[in-house]
């Protein structure tokens, strides 16, 4: 008589708390591998704040006595809100970098053959990015006390300043994220990658106020993001009318995400 032997049962199917849950794990240990550069190669952080520290001590004490601003504490106080943005939004670049260059190694075909969640690479690189950016805004704010930078607007004002500065950069790498995504070749995503920040940073409210500027671009000037963001974390900090700026900087940025949150999702799946 022959037995037959028993039928092998294919698994349960998962839950949406199961992928749910592996979904959050897998994005931790892409994060987790992705904040190991810091780590293991120390240059890549001096490097990642050289540029910022360079720049507050440029505006400080080079181009701070040009310039006159009307708040009590002076430009210093004027400056470091503005820089703190304009250091938010650079430091995106490395998440468009990132993402290129791991697909020009086929980095990113190897973690698709892998059992994890397809959302785990883009999720673990955002997440990456936006503790190294907080990380880098801490610094820049010692760096502002440094040089005579004081926060007016009590230690609660500060944190929501931090969180602001924080939000904003972390919209600005899913702009990124969709850049690098799309271009893929990283020596065009370098030469790329900052060509649209420097306009909306500099033409903005981040080191001069927009009084000072010409007539016909003062609109433009006033109402883009960075200068609504800028003014936001500078009422913050130094005291004054928040809401005036906060909800138009919230709009700006939640536009934002919902336009390039999907485009960067759509570029990663099509890569």
């Amino acid at each position: 008589m022959i037995t037959m032997a028993p039928r092998p049962q294919s698994p349960p199917p998962l839950t949406v708390a199961t992928k749910a849950r592996d979904a959050v794990s897998d994005t931790a240990t892409i994060t987790y591998r992705n904040l190991l550069v810091w780590m293991r190669v120390p240059a890549f952080l001096v490097f990642t704040l050289v540029q910022p520290v360079m720049f507050v001590l440029m505006f400080r004490y080079v181009f701070g006595g040009a310039i006159h601003v009307g708040n009590a504490g002076g430009y210093v106080d004027y400056l470091i809100p503005g820089i703190i943005a304009q250091t938010a939004g650079f430091a995106s670049v490395g998440t468009a970098i990132a993402l290129s260059m791991e697909l020009q190694k086929g980095v990113i075909d190897r973690f698709r053959s892998m059992p994890m969640a397809r959302s785990a690479v883009l999720g673990g690189r955002l997440v990456a990015d936006v503790v190294r950016m907080l990380i880098t805004i801490l610094v820049m704010i010692g760096v502002g006390y440094a040089v005579g930078f004081r926060f007016h607007n009590g230690v609660g004002a500060a944190v929501l300043m931090v969180v602001v500065a924080t939000a904003f950069g972390f919209t600005v790498c899913c702009v990124s994220a969709f850049i690098g995504l799309a271009i893929k070749d990283q020596e065009s995503v370098q030469a790329f990658g900052m060509i649209w920040l420097f306009p909306l940073t500099f033409v903005s409210s981040a080191f001069v106020p927009v009084q000072s500027m010409p007539g016909w671009l003062q609109g433009f000037s006033r109402n883009q993001p960075v200068s609504q963001v800028v003014d936001t974390m500078r009422s913050l900090a130094l005291g004054g009318p928040v809401a005036t700026h906060l909800w138009p900087a919230i709009a700006w940025m939640a536009a934002t995400l919902i336009i390039f949150a999907p485009l960067a999702v759509r570029a990663y799946r099509r890569a």
